[in-house]
């Protein structure tokens, strides 16, 4: 078979269909990673790391795991010691 006037043989249409399944193969990759990086949603810290510390105790109040003078005792040794050292 004569394509733009070459003889192209078993070979040339393995090379040629070979090369098209990788060219359309980088192509979809490359759309799906545009399209992942375009869609991710922001990464907050906040939302990340759970509810802080005086959310938790705010929970064991409503709770009733524990009373109102051991909730205000503990939200004053939480608001005392400013926030936790990262390591």
């Amino acid at each position: 078979m004569f394509w733009y006037g070459h003889d192209v043989s078993g070979w040339g249409w393995f090379a040629m269909s070979a090369g098209m399944i990788l060219f359309w193969a980088l192509i979809i990759t490359a759309a799906v990673l545009l399209f992942r990086a375009v869609n991710r949603a922001p990464e907050d810290p906040h939302t990340l790391a759970g509810p802080s510390p005086e959310q938790l105790l705010a929970e064991r109040f409503a709770r009733g795991d524990i009373d109102e003078e051991e909730y205000q005792r503990r939200l004053a040794v939480l608001r005392s010691s400013g926030p936790l050292a990262k390591h």
